[in-house]
């Protein structure tokens, strides 16, 4: 008894003068692949937070735009004088949308200005709704890049850091090979090492899961804004067609 407690003792004294298990200490003391594991692991998540701040930002921006555009188009005032204020080059998608069409708009009206032919006021329509599309699919497209690499790091964060934990353990049972010792001292840094490789991965994929859930509801909850709008103000336009006829 009074031997395992000399023992006990040892393995204690051991571990306090050498056995430092802080995260700084703890990568630096790690193997070159279990080094290389936290590195990709730290970048992946300081790149999704860059993400992740930078989408929230601007889905915030282009929900307060967009609230203060829908009041302006549906206040009952002139869409030419809208689109005077808009411009060519509008800031926020639904401005874009409005801005394409009252475009195609004004060149078709323009062009065919005394026609009633219910055939040709079709194909305005046609053009216009297809200007729309076009307009926003590229919105959509600017507004969902990036966020494919929050699914990505969720998905596969988890496994590289689980394989830094591996390698972790075997470089723990290499160690108690080598020194054919088994106490706490030999054991510990590996195991430590692999379980902050583990730790790092679910750091990275958690917000990672989390944001890409949130902000790919909130940019389809978005899209289907613009498409209501599309819609909305494509009847309006078909509306002052018929009027002409």
């Amino acid at each position: 008894m009074e031997n395992e407690a000399i023992n006990a003792a040892t393995v204690a004294g051991s571990v306090a003068a050498g056995g430092d298990l802080s995260m700084i200490s703890l990568f630096f003391r790690a193997d070159l692949i279990v080094k290389a594991v936290m590195i990709i692991l730290v970048l992946a998540s300081v790149w999704s937070w860059a993400i992740i701040f930078d989408k929230a930002r601007r889905m915030r921006k282009l929900a307060i735009l967009g609230d203060s555009f829908e009041d302006e188009f549906w206040s009952g005032g002139s869409l030419e004088d809208l689109y005077e204020r808009v411009g060519a080059t509008p800031d926020h998608p639904l401005a874009m949308l409005f801005s394409a069409a009252m475009k195609e708009w004004r060149r078709s009206t323009q062009a065919n200005r005394t026609t009633t032919d219910r055939d040709l006021h079709a194909g305005i329509q046609a053009r216009i709704g297809q200007i729309m599309q076009i307009t926003m699919n590229k919105e959509m497209e600017r507004l969902e890049k990036y966020i494919g690499f929050l699914a990505t790091v969720g998905s596969t964060a988890p496994f590289v850091g689980l394989f830094g934990t591996v390698w972790g353990i075997m470089n723990s049972f290499q160690a108690i090979a080598m020194t054919k010792n088994t106490s706490l001292a030999v054991v510990a840094p590996g195991i430590a090492e692999a379980l902050f490789a583990t730790a790092l991965g679910l750091v990275a994929a958690i917000p990672a899961v989390v944001a890409y859930n949130k902000l790919s509801t909130d940019i389809g909850r978005y899209g289907n804004r613009l498409e209501t709008f599309a819609g909305e103000f494509s009847a309006i336009l078909s509306r002052q067609l018929e009027e002409r006829s």
